[in-house]
């Protein structure tokens, strides 16, 4: 229970941040598999599965809103004051991600040079987004308290993007909403409901119906393909990771008072450094949980 709870937690924290996707973390905490499972189970109405799936996804799912809830606030008031250190932890966060898929993935897939095209494909999509943003968001930044049909229609599809990219490990559903401009409204807009600001309701329950269908129709894709196709979705999903990296080093030119984009001059190291020993300290908890889980005769599993 209490683990589960965590995982969900975990994930909350990732997919309130642009960089690692919770679908990453899950990865990393090696229940990823399972999450698909579950899901696939609630939404294909699996009756010999459907009470264990939904016991571990409401667990899952309570984590989650603990996380997701304590962590808005705080990332509201960190982007208005500290944005370049949390731009720069994000990116250590990134890179260092692709370093753990990389090494825990290594032996197990094939190491055919024709699946780099994979990888390429995957920064393709993610600087190709980037700039299809900068094209369709030039008329400014949304704002959830007053929006029109075109831009109800735009914030459902990005939280149904938004939720495949969260499934799927590799580039986090907030950096999808970090490309497509609606990450640091959405973000405010959360606290300002929080706050009893019911303006922005509407908007956030039609970008929930999107997340809702984007996850119903996306599992089974991601949960078959993962299957059927594993090493050459290793290899996008690392060319997700590293092409999210740009989407982040640009991110606040996404804020209501455009800032500059992350650069050399404006880099945290302190940030990035916090990024990587984040992903180290998940790694080492996924490591230590492997550890411990047993089989009936006392074998680790």
């Amino acid at each position: 229970m209490i683990m589960n709870l965590f995982n969900g937690f975990c994930m909350a924290l990732a997919d309130s941040v642009p960089g690692v996707s919770g679908g990453t973390i899950a990865f990393i905490l090696g229940f990823y598999e399972q999450l698909l499972e579950a899901i696939n189970c609630v939404t294909t109405r699996d009756k010999s599965k459907m009470k264990e799936s939904v016991y571990f996804l409401v667990k899952l799912a309570l984590g989650w809103i603990i996380g997701i809830t304590l962590s808005v606030s705080f990332l509201s008031r960190m982007f208005e004051k500290n944005i370049y250190f949390m731009s720069s932890l994000f990116i250590g966060l990134t890179s260092s991600s692709v370093v753990y898929i990389i090494k825990n993935e290594y032996n197990k897939i094939e190491k055919k040079k024709t699946y780099l095209i994979y990888t390429f494909l995957g920064v393709v999509i993610v600087v190709a987004i980037s700039f299809l943003r900068k094209k369709i968001g030039s008329q400014g930044v949304i704002d959830m308290s007053n929006l029109d049909f075109f831009e109800y229609a735009y914030l459902f599809f990005s939280g149904m993007t938004a939720i495949s990219a969260m499934v799927l490990p590799g580039i986090s559903g907030s950096t999808v909403l970090l490309i497509f401009g609606v990450y640091i409204p959405l973000i405010n807009s959360i606290e300002s409901l929080l706050l009893s600001r019911y303006s922005v309701l509407c908007g956030i329950i039609i970008f929930a119906l999107g997340v809702l269908f984007g996850l119903v129709s996306s599992v089974q894709i991601i949960r078959r393909a993962f299957v059927k196709y594993r090493s050459k979705m290793i290899h996008f999903i690392v060319g997700l990771t590293i092409g999210s990296i740009y989407p982040i080093a640009n991110g606040p030119t996404t804020l209501e008072k455009s800032s500059e984009a992350l650069n050399l001059s404006n880099f945290d190291i302190l940030g990035f450094s916090t990024g990587i020993l984040l992903l180290l300290i998940l790694g080492y908890i996924s490591r230590r949980n492997k550890s411990i889980v047993r089989d009936k005769n006392g074998e680790v599993i």
